[in-house]
């Protein structure tokens, strides 16, 4: 249309002096009425794509929150995820050491009580012994008395006796 209209006033002839055109009404308002026409059809199409981006940035704008939401989400899950991961490595670390701290403790108790059951055991074989060498000499007594009693009754010799050892 702009086209048409500007080649009609190009091919218009010029009046001398005043420069004004010379041109063909009926063409000019064949112009004029062809525009009026297309003029609301042009707006209307225009309005269609001003909708049709409204739409689009709606929609992108829907699927960026929304993406947003989710990248939010995964975040969060992968942070709690991580935290309760240190959580477990934490009480993992913490019953290792409370296991190694038992473990020595009770290997403590154990030579501890190993000393203790040595050292009872030392006095009760020391009291044994002397409880033997006291019957070993109660023993080589009651031999030795009973050894001159035969040789006052029998008129012999004396009797050779054994001695025991320690």
């Amino acid at each position: 249309m702009v086209d048409r209209l500007e080649t009609l006033v190009n091919t218009s002839k010029v009046m001398p002096v005043t420069g004004s055109l010379l041109m063909d009404r009926k063409k000019i308002l064949e112009l004029v009425d062809q525009l009026r026409l297309q003029v609301p059809q042009e707006i209307k199409s225009a309005e269609e794509v001003l909708t049709q981006k409204d739409q689009i940035i709606s929609q992108a704008m829907v699927e960026a929150r929304r993406a947003k939401t989710k990248a939010e989400d995964e975040f969060k899950e992968k942070l709690g995820q991580s935290e309760q991961r240190k959580r477990a490595d934490d009480m993992l670390r913490e019953a290792e050491l409370k296991a190694a701290r038992m473990i020595e403790q009770a290997e403590s108790e154990c030579n501890s009580k190993r000393t203790e059951a040595d050292a009872y055991a030392l006095r009760a074989l020391r009291a044994f012994e002397r409880e033997l060498n006291s019957l070993n000499g109660s023993v080589r007594k009651g031999i030795d008395m009973l050894a001159g009693n035969a040789l006052v009754s029998s008129g012999a010799g004396p009797v050779s006796t054994m001695t025991m050892d320690r």
